[in-house]
């Protein structure tokens, strides 16, 4: 009965998600390296970005964004933070097995996933894409010598100078053990690993010493 509420759910959750496409969303989403990984964990997000991914406007975005050398800064920025174990450590939830579980016997995820190949108008997009305005615009970009400089001072950058600076920081290895010790990183398992799950059990000597007793109030 619970799973079947969990595929109701997964079915209405779907139809919203299929009706709202966000090419600029997923194009974000795909070029971070902390978060590229999300789509995996969660059917109904799995079937938007398919369905952005369908879409050219994704693909002019994501082109348009790797002539920005600030978009490689951020990237690398996202790959040095502890984010990225968080996001890579939810694989291992046994709930994100589970929705996977419950889309895998809805006949209506498989419709969601097919009905972006069988929409026209997504066809009508990629035949209109060569004249598209961003298509034309970044076909003009090895003409401009903005892009260029913007290449040549990267190094000036000063985001990407305290990047080169990062592994000198040792607050970013004190992240990264506080997220890899934190029970929260691991989802679900985190609990093996948190001591108050096991309550006395952590402590056996806990039964044989007597708990300390309470201040008096004062009067």
């Amino acid at each position: 009965m619970k799973l079947t509420t969990i595929a109701s759910a997964l079915t209405l959750a779907l139809l919203s998600q299929a009706a709202a496409a966000n090419p600029e969303a997923t194009a974000t989403q795909l070029m971070d390296p902390a978060k590229v990984i999300e789509p995996v964990k969660d059917p109904k997000a799995a079937v938007q970005a398919m369905t952005n991914l369908m879409d050219p406007a994704t693909m002019m975005i994501m082109m348009q964004k790797s002539m920005d050398p600030m978009t490689y800064t951020r990237m690398a920025q996202s790959g040095l933070s502890p984010d990225i174990l968080k996001s890579y450590a939810g694989l291992l939830d046994p709930a994100m097995y589970t929705k996977w579980l419950a889309a895998a016997m809805d006949p209506n995820f498989y419709t969601a996933m097919i009905n972006p190949m069988l929409n026209p108008n997504m066809y009508m997009k990629w035949l209109a894409a060569p004249l598209d305005p961003r298509m034309l615009q970044m076909a003009m970009a090895p003409l401009n010598p903005n892009m260029y400089m913007n290449w040549a001072m990267a190094p000036l950058n000063p985001a990407n100078m305290n990047l080169m600076m990062a592994p000198l920081n040792p607050n970013l290895y004190t992240q990264w053990a506080t997220a890899s010790a934190d029970p929260k990183t691991y989802g679900t398992w985190g609990a093996f690993m948190n001591p108050a799950t096991y309550g006395n059990l952590a402590n056996p000597f806990a039964a044989f010493i007597p708990a300390a007793p309470a201040a008096p109030a004062a009067k």
